[in-house]
């Protein structure tokens, strides 16, 4: 198969789908990859070491499209949507429960969109979505110390404090793999730190690891207000697959923090679980509601993009070169994760949450596919 890895074009963007080994390894396979002049610089790969592993180097994003599959980071911009065309494979992360346009675009192109974030295993685990979840875990307490300084428009609160002075009171709502990961690096500031979930069981799981480090409470209406209302800094860290993130902070609870308070939105790419976010950039990675500092950047990661790229194309790898191998039909029908993983194919979307939140006809994955 020819494969195609296009220089990403989101704002500050710095990842890139595939590293020098993942080329060596298709190549192996008996597939040819394009990849983008520049197109792994933002992680500190030169085109030399591309060349070096049998990528042939192509200098314009139209030639690296040009593949019959192509392998990215993030989901498609307008831009790009050029690009489809039927029989086009894409591999990469897409969100489309927040993506109105790029799924009918997707849709009405006929291309198969796989996606990162629904790839899953019996467990429920999502193997592609785990590592750029542990990077923006520990990055949300990082940017949310950084804004919670005077200058950046915070409160002036230190999260460890020092002796004779009060800790940082740091809410996480979801215990998943994010919230497990901003606990970590929040717990390891010195941080006062309440994690919410529903699960019992996840519950249970971090006052093991933790211990006494942080107090854990069911997440209802009753305690995200008590919680909240008084945080410093509120993580969203939510996640139902594939589908928009509920709102669970609105705009009311937003107006009783004090002002200075920070909240970061890792669940922004699935829409947001807090009621006031909204996407923003690395840019302009900020704004204030009601006197609240809101981080909102939906590609947090590529903002570590080195630390990123291996660790997001060490688990991708598997599933490409399955899709490379077999095709996307015979690759789904041999293993229900990369079954899962297929949102549009045929012209049809094919992820049941995807097309409730569009309210588009859902065509289930295994009629889809023939």
């Amino acid at each position: 198969m020819l494969i195609g890895v296009p220089k990403e074009i989101k704002t500050r963007e710095y990842r890139v789908g595939m590293t020098p080994a993942g080329v060596r390894a298709f190549v192996g396979r008996g597939h040819k990859v394009l990849v983008q002049q520049g197109a792994g610089e933002g992680s500190g790969i030169k085109d030399e070491a591309y060349v070096r592993a049998g990528a042939t180097m192509v200098p314009t994003a139209a030639d690296a499209w040009s593949a019959e599959m192509v392998v990215k980071v993030k989901e498609p911009l307008p831009a790009e949507y050029g690009f489809f065309r039927k029989d086009l494979i894409i591999y990469t992360y897409l969100h489309l429960a927040a993506e109105p346009e790029l799924t009918k675009k997707l849709a009405q192109t006929g291309v198969a969109g796989v996606a990162y974030e629904t790839i899953e295993l019996p467990d429920g685990s999502l193997p592609l979505l785990r590592p750029m979840s542990e990077v923006a875990g520990r990055m949300a307490v990082q940017v949310g110390a950084a804004c919670l300084q005077k200058e950046h428009g915070g409160k002036g609160i230190l999260l460890g404090g020092v002796p004779g002075t009060r800790r940082g009171r740091v809410v996480i709502l979801g215990g998943g793999v994010v919230g497990k990961n901003a606990a970590t690096i929040a717990v390891g500031m010195g941080a006062q730190v309440t994690v919410l979930d529903v699960r019992g069981q996840t519950m249970e799981y971090l006052e093991d690891v933790f211990g006494g480090a942080i107090e854990t409470l069911y997440s209802n209406a009753d305690n995200i207000e008590a919680c909240v209302s008084r945080a410093d800094l509120v993580i969203g860290a939510v996640l139902v697959t594939g589908a928009k993130a509920p709102k669970l902070v609105t705009e009311k609870l937003i107006s009783e923090m004090e002002t200075g308070s920070v909240v970061v939105d890792v669940a922004v790419d699935q829409g947001g679980c807090i009621e006031t976010c909204r996407p923003t950039t690395h840019d302009n990675p900020t704004y204030e509601v009601h006197g609240v500092v809101h981080y909102c950047v939906a590609n947090m990661p590529g903002a570590v993009s080195h630390t990123s790229t291996w660790a997001l194309t060490n688990t991708t790898l598997q599933y490409g070169l399955a899709i490379a191998d077999k095709g996307v039909a015979a690759a789904a029908r041999a293993d229900r994760a990369v079954l899962l993983g297929v949102n549009t194919f045929g012209g049809a979307v094919t992820y049941g949450p995807v097309a409730q939140a569009h309210n588009l006809e859902y065509v289930p994955v295994e009629r889809a596919l023939g």
